[in-house]
């Protein structure tokens, strides 16, 4: 059954108008720089898409030709800005870390994550009908923020389970962020040699993620971290010296160094495959892409939300976006065969990236969307083949990290694309226009990157380099992508995990071949089970929750758990709305150094909360 928008195809609504241009640019450099700093400090963003839906509706009712389609138009540059950021500092300070700047070029971080970033919007372009139209993947928070659109547009009771589940949200959010509970409830035990641990985030957005993607694929991102924390570690603990290090320092210690790459490996098969398979409904929509230029061409009426960009201008920018990235690398490395063999590493691997990265937002959302694993992947790749080219040593390690960036930052722009263009399939927007405002958000972003990394350099410094000052940023994923590079070209990688990854998914795939046949219900897809082992455990256990209580809805409701749009969504949207916007409150209060605690802490109390809240949902999903 054919999804019918919220604003019908023949209804065009404005949707560029300055306002929306104005508001959009203010909050997409807002989050960008929000974003950078809490990446940096706490190896985490928070996603802009909702937030910036609800200021824009908070700042447009003031006007009275405010519609749903520019409060869309709102959000779509706005978030750009935040996974932007979360591209930058995902690789740039690995280049601090490993000795080769101390401060960053203007130019050379503005080029990189204006061109990657805006690259990864122009890729998705070809993948939207696939995902979203054919493939029908759920995009658990584009779903989420058209929700919300939906419901400040319409009002009255469509509104209530989006603002009780918002409040309930925000304030769990609230009192965790000030220290009443941890964030994550974990616990670990020495059994002879071998460590068992286990833990869960206290999120009741994830909880909402979980419910929104069902049980199928809750169940194989728990599956996924099931098989690193409860099989993995304690294997690998066994063979190991344990030191004088706790049983929670040691678990987290294996998976950090050791296991987290087989989640690489089997997303990178995953990847592969999930391409394989799409490779059909790719082809159907460049086909049909092309075939929308043509009727548009001949004078024939298109409907407004069947327009992409045309693939001929989607081509043209691609070129041009390469070009200057090509020249760039020709100025840092000095050697015209090297450079344009950069230049096709990231057209082909950042491809590639995105549309894993436009996958994967689909099956887990944008927030959880595993980018430093798609970024390992890109890096591995590249520093193989820069090395046998003969480049080494820290020359070989930047051009590795300088090619990586643009993946990064396109995948990142990518994984958010894809969530936006959903919401905009739901509530009926124009993609066309939706894909030029993400590229404009994201230059726009690009502009205050560098200023604001090396704002924080100076201020802080990376903790474990030359730059470290007090309080100095920890930076994880920056210290992972230098590790992953460094280990490449000494000859020191984890290859035997990758390889157990690989291996791990090539024995999904052919699971999943076999339920296919038998017109099984329940699939074994690859990258829910790979995002599960490369996350942490604690985040797969309340999307796991969630998707149960999905299921035991359908169960009450007799209906199957993949029904359309009920009360229980629109609840678990305000979850993850009102988590998101308390998490930028905190940010901003992070950023202010003002950020307040309680002196008081029970996590006993956060986990009857939060199964209070996993109750009223239930309760919501249940009501016809």
């Amino acid at each position: 059954m054919e999804m019918k928008p919220y604003i019908p195809p023949e209804k065009s609504l404005p949707e560029y108008t300055v306002k929306a241009f104005v508001l959009g640019v203010i909050l997409s450099i807002v989050m960008g720089a929000a974003n950078a700093y809490l990446g940096m400090y706490a190896g985490m963003t928070v996603s802009a898409s909702i937030p910036a839906a609800v200021i824009s509706m908070a700042i447009l009712f003031a006007f009275k030709d405010r519609n749903i389609l520019e409060n869309n138009m709102v959000q779509t540059a706005a978030s750009a800005g935040e996974s932007l950021a979360a591209g930058v500092i995902f690789t740039f300070p690995a280049l601090v870390v490993l000795g080769y700047y101390t401060t960053f070029p203007y130019y050379i971080v503005t080029i990189i994550a204006a061109l990657g970033g805006s690259l990864g919007a122009l890729f998705t372009i070809v993948l939207r009908r696939a995902f979203i139209v054919e493939e029908k993947l759920p995009y658990p928070e584009g779903t989420a923020c058209a929700e919300v659109l939906i419901a400040g547009d319409k009002g009255g009771s469509h509104a209530k389970p989006i603002l009780y589940g918002g409040i309930f949200g925000g304030l769990f959010k609230l009192f965790g962020s000030s220290g009443l509970w941890s964030g994550t409830v974990e616990t670990a035990k020495m059994v002879g040699s071998r460590v068992y641990y286990f833990g869960s985030d206290l999120s009741a957005a994830l909880i909402a993620v979980g419910y929104i993607v069902g049980l199928n694929i809750a169940f194989l991102v728990f599956l996924g971290g099931a098989i690193a924390w409860f099989i993995a570690i304690p294997l690998y603990a066994g063979q190991m010296n344990h030191g004088d290090m706790s049983a929670l320092d040691l678990a987290w210690t294996i998976w950090s160094t050791k296991i987290r790459y087989m989640g690489v490996g089997a997303m990178v098969v995953g990847g592969l495959w999930s391409l394989i398979k799409l490779r059909k409904p790719i082809k159907r929509g460049i086909k049909a892409g092309l075939e929308v230029a043509k009727r548009k061409q001949s004078g024939e009426a298109i409907l407004r939300t069947e327009e992409d960009l045309p693939l001929n201008y989607v081509l043209v920018l691609i070129a041009a976006f390469v070009i200057p990235l090509f020249l760039l690398y020709f100025h840092i490395i000095g050697s015209i065969g090297i450079a344009a063999i950069m230049a096709v590493i990231l057209l082909i691997v950042g491809f590639l990236g995105s549309s894993i990265a436009g996958y994967l937002a689909g099956v887990v959302g944008s927030s959880n969307n595993p980018v430093s694993g798609i970024t390992i992947m890109s890096l591995l790749f590249t520093a193989f083949v820069l090395k046998g080219l003969g480049l080494s040593g820290m020359e070989g390690m930047a051009a590795t990290i300088l090619v990586a960036a643009v993946i990064c930052t396109a995948a990142a722009i990518a994984g958010d694309t894809m969530q936006d263009l959903a919401t905009g399939y739901i509530v009926g927007a124009t993609p066309k226009r939706q894909q030029i405002f993400e590229i404009v958000g994201t230059f726009f972003a690009a502009l205050v990157m560098a200023p604001v990394l090396n704002l924080l350099i100076q201020a802080y410094g990376i903790a474990g380099t030359p730059t470290a000052k007090e309080n100095a940023l920890a930076a994880p994923q920056a210290f992972l992508m230098a590790k992953v590079t460094e280990g490449v070209f000494t000859g020191n990688l984890e290859w035997n995990m990758i390889y157990i990854g690989a291996g791990i998914a090539v024995a999904l795939i052919i699971l999943d071949e076999i339920l296919a046949r038998r017109g099984s219900r329940f699939r074994t897809p690859v990258m829910p089970v790979a995002v599960g082992i490369y996350l942490p455990l604690s985040l797969g256990v309340p999307i796991f929750i969630g998707g149960l209580v999905r299921h035991f809805v359908g169960k009450a409701r007799g209906s199957n758990e993949e029904s359309p749009t009920d009360p229980g969504v629109l609840g678990a949207a305000g979850l993850i709305a009102g988590e998101a916007l308390m998490g930028i409150f905190f940010a901003a209060l992070i950023v202010a150094g003002v950020a307040p605690s309680t002196g008081f802490s029970s996590n006993l109390l956060g986990m009857i909360l939060l199964a209070g809240i996993a109750v009223w949902l239930y309760m919501t999903g249940r009501k016809k």
